[in-house]
């Protein structure tokens, strides 16, 4: 027996129900014509994930069961295909079953249609509730298990048994243990799980586990594309039973991932092909470049706009944006003020040449001056000091925000997380924008993907994208004379080591100190993350990268006294 299964690894739109709907049939029949007779499509694909809160409008369900009769019905003239489609169900009776139920539930569910029927619903059992994840506060767990034939039949009358489970469930030994007891000679997970530096990889590591715990070959469906602050990389992937590694789709692009499965008597081998593992860096930048890819292109702006200082965060911004959407949709503002040194008017120029985007100066010497002036009784006899620094932060979002809205062209932001856990970023000022591109990379993090996307060409333009002196000269905000950021904080190595214990890792104030860390410098710090979440709240939507990011991932009250 020998079956071809196509993983779907798609990039879906939250809410988009017929577009979604018609990138699974489409899928479907390509797959169909190409010989396949088992498409999976990723968890929760007819709706997008995650639909959060639309999830509780019960004209959204509605909606969703509309969406897959007419995957259903569109599908039903394809003999022998078999294709399962993941969506939102309202009380599943199976998983119902032993419950005494007065409300109405919903699940996260997967239903396997073939010839314009549901031949079986599966409602996922294990409902993550961590980090970004939310499911709890949609779906009620399932507890059935859902075993479902597919492909043509061997010389003995015998179809391949494949079981199927919902992201998660891979992750607990019960529901593939009970999935395999039901009769499932093939595992098949669908995913919606999002990205952080590593995570492809341990995703591997933990399914091999589970193949090699339970027997069974393993094949991980997984979503691609951006959605709001999370990204999806792809990287679907099969197994065989043993854990070795029979196929692997390519990263962070849509593919249609064919997999042979082969029952020689009674073994399954499974063949792929094997995309090559690729660098922590290298996917690093291709989530940021799917991210703003897709949060501009998903939300309908024409372009992008924003302040290039002649630093290192808008200079990064700026060749991730341009890879993201070509130089035609990017533009760039230089907004020099008094203390704005030369060399960042130069460097800021030349940047602009290599990425061959529109390039402005507008000077912000007339408005500084224009307010100080305005101030100035309410300034008489004070010194300068954060105030004015802030002014001219502001001016700059002003100008920005105007430009954007007479172009329609959203404004990204150049903030890093080490700014934002700082609170080293004006509100209303540098923080003004739409969409924060660097929010989750460290600024020791920025000057090595700097340095990445110097070394990589993946245009093959033949042009590093950020002059050499945007990365080694000392960092500055050129708010003052003579400024730069170390003139206030740890050195970034000491105060991003920090920030990584504390913030990421919950890591506590003494036992960071007992680490070797300055108990001044982490005292300071750790201050500073605590004093600075109002302005946090207040912050555009960023990418996710790390395991733990100012996001979905962080909710701490504002008005907090515990401090250890």
């Amino acid at each position: 027996m020998t079956l071809t299964l196509c993983v779907a690894q798609l990039n879906f739109v939250v809410g988009d129900l017929a577009g979604n709907a018609k990138k699974i049939v489409d899928a479907a029949l390509q797959a169909y014509t190409d010989g396949a007779r088992l498409l999976l499509t990723p968890e929760l694909s007819l709706c997008g994930y995650a639909s959060e809160d639309l999830f509780l409008r019960p004209t959204f369900i509605t909606a969703c069961d509309d969406a897959l009769k007419t995957v259903a019905l569109a599908l039903a003239d394809l003999k022998d295909m078999t294709v399962v489609v993941g969506h939102p169900l309202r009380g599943d009776p199976a998983a119902l079953r032993t419950r005494s139920v007065s409300v109405p539930h919903l699940f996260n569910a997967a239903s396997v249609l073939c010839e314009g029927q549901v031949v079986a619903t599966y409602a996922k059992r294990e409902l993550p509730n961590y980090q970004v994840f939310d499911e709890r506060r949609y779906f009620t767990p399932g507890q059935g298990v859902c075993v479902f034939e597919a492909g043509p039949a061997d010389a003995a009358g015998k179809r391949l048994k494949v079981g199927l489970l919902i992201c998660e469930d891979a992750w607990f030994e019960e529901p593939a243990r009970l999935t395999k007891a039901a009769g499932a000679e093939l595992l098949a997970v669908i995913n919606a799980s999002p990205f952080h530096v590593g995570k492809g990889l341990e995703r591997e590591q933990m399914m091999r586990l589970r193949a090699q715990a339970c027997g069974l070959p393993l094949v991980y469906a997984h979503l691609v594309g951006g959605q709001d602050e999370v990204v999806f990389e792809g990287h679907s992937f099969a197994l065989n039973a043993d854990g070795s590694v029979a196929g692997r789709a390519p990263s962070f692009k849509e593919n249609s991932f064919q997999v042979q499965v082969e029952r020689a008597q009674v073994a399954i081998k499974l063949i792929a092909t094997v995309e090559p593992e690729r660098t922590p860096d290298a996917d690093l930048w291709d989530a940021l470049v799917l991210g703003v890819r897709d949060y501009v292109g998903k939300n309908g702006f024409p372009g992008v706009i924003l302040g290039l200082s002649g630093g290192i965060d808008s200079a990064l911004v700026l060749a991730i944006a341009v890879d993201a959407l070509g130089p035609e949709r990017v533009r760039a503002v230089m907004m020099p003020s008094p203390y704005t040194a030369d060399i960042s008017w130069i460097d800021a120029r030349e940047m602009a040449e290599r990425m061959k985007v529109r390039y402005d100066e507008i000077s912000i010497r007339p408005e500084f001056e224009a307010f100080k002036a305005s101030l100035a009784d309410e300034f008489r006899g004070l010194a300068e000091d954060a105030t004015e620094e802030n002014l001219q932060a502001r001016i700059r979002g002003t100008l920005l925000m105007a430009l954007s809205n007479k172009s329609g062209r959203i404004v990204l932001t150049t903030g890093n997380k080490s700014e934002m856990a700082t609170g080293y970023c004006t509100l209303y000022g540098d923080m003004a924008g739409g969409f924060a591109v660097i929010k989750d990379l460290a600024k020791t993090t920025v000057f090595r993907l700097a340095h990445w996307r110097n070394a990589h060409d993946p245009h093959g333009t033949g042009v590093s994208p950020i002059p050499e002196r945007i990365i080694t000269r000392p960092p500055s905000a050129e708010l003052r004379p003579d400024q730069t950021d170390q003139d206030s904080l740890p050195p970034y190595e000491v105060l991003d080591a920090i920030i990584e214990r504390y913030m990421e890792n919950d890591g506590g104030i003494e036992d960071i100190i007992a680490q070797g860390f300055e108990r001044a410098d982490v005292e300071k710090v750790t201050r500073l993350i605590k004093i600075n979440e109002y302005k946090r709240r207040q912050s555009p939507v960023g990418i996710r990268v790390t395991h733990r990011s100012f996001g979905k991932d962080w909710r701490y009250p504002i008005t907090n006294k515990f401090r250890a």
